[in-house]
């Protein structure tokens, strides 16, 4: 009598390490503030990887520059807190600006272009669970849970150029771009390692949708997928 595997295990070693692709996209996230002087060439580097099918290019726009005297139109201190919990995920004492996180597993500051880049060719996700956004619906495989499982974020974001005229602070009388602005962030629920399936809204005119399967509290990014 033949010999099955539990089908947990089977489906670990079919998955194997998931390969940046369309299917699974690089997750790069953008930490910058229209008030800093030092993030106008960030959001070029987002805008020069904005279009390729294997990244996910998300740019989240942070509170803590306001004081300067001119208030980020995009920013949220929801932005703000994710920030802070890569910070700690990734064994920081502080937050920055422009910062660029790679798949919730590595980080540079965004001018560094080259260095973006070098994550981005090394990037993989080891047994990556399936991830599916369709028809109004969020499909999560069966796969191997982290401890206390992960959770499930939909992200509305604008994926045209956005320019917006800064008044103010150190970036005050210049005119900056912005690729694939995050305009909301919602937990839709928790992944324990079965298969799930969850309703999503329909996106507001002119926003991409994307999901993210993400351990809690700023750490890995086991699988991403857009809408």
């Amino acid at each position: 009598m033949a010999y099955r595997l539990p089908s947990i295990i089977v489906a670990a070693l079919l998955a194997g390490p998931a390969l940046a692709d369309a299917a699974h996209p690089t997750v790069v996230e953008l930490y910058q503030s229209q008030g800093c002087s030092s993030c106008p060439p960030a959001l070029q580097t987002i805008a020069a990887i904005a279009d390729r099918p294997d990244v996910l290019a998300l740019t989240f726009a942070v509170t803590y520059w306001d004081q300067l005297g001119w208030k980020d139109s995009f920013a949220t201190p929801a932005y703000t807190q994710r920030q802070w919990d890569y910070a700690k995920g990734l064994n920081h004492r502080q937050v920055w600006t422009p910062q660029v996180v790679v798949d919730g597993r590595s980080d540079v500051t965004g001018t560094r272009a080259a260095e973006v880049d070098a994550l981005l060719a090394k990037a993989s996700r080891p047994h990556a669970p399936a991830l599916n956004v369709s028809a109004g619906k969020v499909m999560v495989g069966e796969g191997e849970a982290p401890a206390g499982g992960a959770d499930i974020w939909l992200v509305r974001y604008d994926p045209r150029t956005i320019q917006v005229a800064v008044k103010a602070s150190e970036n005050g009388g210049r005119t900056l771009g912005h690729r694939n602005v995050v305009r909301s962030l919602v937990h839709l629920g928790r992944w324990t390692g079965t298969a799930a399936t969850l309703s999503v809204p329909v996106a507001p005119p002119g926003l991409s949708t994307a999901v993210l399967l993400q351990t809690p509290q700023g750490g890995p990014i086991l699988a991403a997928a857009r809408g």
